[in-house]
């Protein structure tokens, strides 16, 4: 067996089964050589009583991700090697009405890429307008982070399709449940330039019914982060929890629809590292219970 086809099949078992796997046919090329690691945060603190995201805790749960992700014991020498004081940083966030990136994790980020040396007018946060933002468009640096979430045309809100706003023609990139993603990683301004890929998952949306759907029934408070330095290992591990809500709440027949094979597709074609959780080492960091993974 092929490492390319236990990539496939390790995959497609959490995320469609037997649709997913027609869609993406026998002949893809084989996935990025080599592992990944992939550091899950969860701290039930990070949500106080009224369901507000604590800054403070927050905080401490990306700096916790990031130096388990690098090997550090110190939080500050991990994003010092992130970036350095030579890099203008664009955060590429994700602010979505109803379920945003937190502002205090935005903050949190900021803080922390400042601190790294930094200088405060080359770090700049942004969404929709990164393509205009001047910060962005001299950018060395890219801290990509954004909530997890189903979606009408992906299948799922990605840290792969948190870049889709630096396509010249983002609906470009719709046709086959946004298939290619991953080849907007391998173009200006993006290519090289992903230092770290944070997946939010406070209170991920497991099911929606079309377009720009949202019910607050469909979130859970899972209290987690997921953080990595390759987008598919991060995703691909957010897509497994999904999935695995789904069956609790929705049973065996519901697979994500559309399939997300655009995780797969980004590591087996555009090298952006490996989805089978078995190339996949998950660090797990803070509270243990319904982790789902």
């Amino acid at each position: 067996m092929t490492p390319s086809t236990t990539d496939r099949r390790g995959f497609l078992q959490v995320t469609g089964g037997a649709a997913a796997a027609g869609l993406l046919g026998a002949s893809r090329a084989g996935a990025a050589e080599g592992r990944a690691r992939v550091v899950l945060v969860r701290r039930r603190e990070v949500l106080d009583a009224g369901g507000s995201v604590s800054g403070p805790v927050i905080h401490q749960m990306l700096n916790d991700g990031v130096a388990a992700l690098l090997g550090e014991k110190d939080a500050r020498a991990a994003w010092r090697r992130i970036v350095a004081p030579p890099d203008v940083v664009g955060v590429k966030s994700n602010v979505w009405g109803p379920l945003r990136t937190p502002p205090e994790l935005e903050e949190a980020i900021r803080d922390e890429v400042v601190r790294a040396g930094v200088r405060p007018e080359d770090v700049a946060v942004d969404d929709q307008g990164v393509r205009s933002n001047p910060v962005f468009q001299r950018m060395t640096a890219l801290v990509n982070v954004r909530p997890m979430r189903t979606h009408a045309w992906s299948g799922l809100g990605t840290c792969l399709k948190n870049v889709i706003m630096f396509a010249d023609t983002p609906s470009d990139y719709h046709g086959d449940a946004c298939a290619t993603l991953g080849a907007i990683w391998q173009k200006p301004p993006v290519a090289g330039k992903v230092r770290l890929n944070v997946l939010v998952m406070v209170t991920p949306q497991f099911h929606s019914v079309g377009p720009h759907s949202f019910a607050k029934e469909l979130t859970w408070p899972y209290f987690g982060l997921l953080v990595g330095l390759q987008p598919v290992p991060v995703d691909a591990t957010g897509a497994r929890i999904i999935q695995a809500k789904r069956l609790e709440k929705l049973g065996a027949s519901r697979p994500i629809s559309p399939s997300p094979h655009h995780i797969e597709i980004a590591g087996s074609r555009y090298g952006l590292g490996p989805s089978d959780p078995a190339a996949i080492d998950l660090v797990r960091l803070g509270l243990a219970a319904d982790a789902l993974v």
